[in-house]
């Protein structure tokens, strides 16, 4: 006989935080830790342009450690090995473009901590660098986990040892899946332009905003199959968080329904430039492959209430207010 125990997320992130915290020098401290409430906390990107936090090239090979198993707390074990990845194509990069390491290193990527972990006060993270963005608000035992970014440059190694990896496969071939599964009706309501843009049209702002109402096809005119593949596809968003947080995001797309657009731009041909979002009144899917011969991924979860945990702040703060 064996019992299942489901983990508390809040508890283990906050752990791993304190944990990496710990482990600082009080220099390195004041790098890495910045005030809850300073403006930086929604300054986000997904670049390799410089950031506040603590590099991990910053850090001694304990601190690595630490580091690593915070950003594995705040990730399913899908997502952690996508993020590891992705920072590993620093690399690849590195060889490509014949960088001195300065540019294109799997680790110049940075810890901030915003506020101290606490059970009781608001306290936030992130981990960031090109390619991985991953946003958390600790709120009264919730979190919040976007934005959430993860890109691929190249998204497929098409030379060399690592040739045929893959990071973000499931994003790109769930995609296809899906549009490939439309009739030619339905791909004429769910491509909205023949020509795929050049980035995710977020891309790194604060609010998420779409001009208009939601374009493409609502899943309302999906038959069982192709509503299947969407949910396929959502999932694989899901399931890049650890098991609460993947939790939250199934409910919130269950609490949609039907009422979600699936939305395509560019090419059919796989090996082509292509665009995808995924609406609803809620949360909002972008991705694209576009940049690099059609061979570079954006991909990102954003909340239109809940990015930096907006939503459950709002709450926290008029409940202590009252």
């Amino acid at each position: 006989m064996s019992a299942y125990h489901r983990t508390n997320s809040v508890s283990v992130i906050t752990q791993a935080a304190n944990n990496f915290l710990a482990s600082l020098t009080p220099e390195q401290r004041a790098t890495a830790v910045i005030a809850f409430d300073s403006d930086e906390r929604e300054n986000w990107f997904y670049t390799p342009v410089p950031r506040k936090g603590l590099q991990l090239r910053e850090m001694s090979p304990y601190q690595k450690r630490l580091a690593t198993a915070l950003l594995a707390a705040g990730l399913s074990q899908q997502g952690f090995i996508k993020a590891e990845t992705i920072m590993s194509l620093e690399d690849v990069l590195r060889i490509l473009e014949k960088d001195d390491g300065e540019r294109r290193n799997p680790e110049k990527y940075y810890f901030s901590i915003f506020g101290e972990p606490s059970d009781s006060k608001p306290w936030g993270y992130r981990v960031e660098g090109h390619h991985v963005s991953q946003n958390y608000t600790i709120v009264g035992g919730k979190v919040a986990d976007s934005p959430s970014f993860f890109g691929s440059n190249p998204a497929e190694v098409r030379i060399g040892p690592r040739k045929g990896l893959r990071v973000l496969a499931q994003e790109e071939d769930l995609g296809h899946n899906l549009i490939e599964a439309l009739t030619p009706e339905q791909q004429q309501i769910a491509i909205v332009d023949k020509t795929a843009y050049k980035d995710i049209l977020t891309t790194n702002s604060r609010k998420a905003a779409l001009q208009g109402q939601p374009s493409g096809i609502a899943a309302s005119k999906l038959n069982d199959k192709q509503f299947g593949l969407l949910m396929d596809l959502l999932g694989a968003y899901a399931d890049n968080m650890p098991e609460q947080l993947a939790q939250a995001r199934l409910q919130k797309i269950k609490d949609a329904g039907k009422n979600i657009f699936f939305a395509w731009a560019g090419v059919l041909e796989r090996t082509g430039p292509h665009y995808y979002r995924v609406q609803s009144p809620t949360f909002l899917v972008e991705y694209d492959k576009t940049q690099d011969n059609a061979n570079h991924i954006h991909s990102v979860w954003r909340d239109f209430n809940g990015d930096w945990g907006r939503d459950v702040l709002k709450d926290h703060y008029q409940t202590s207010h009252r």
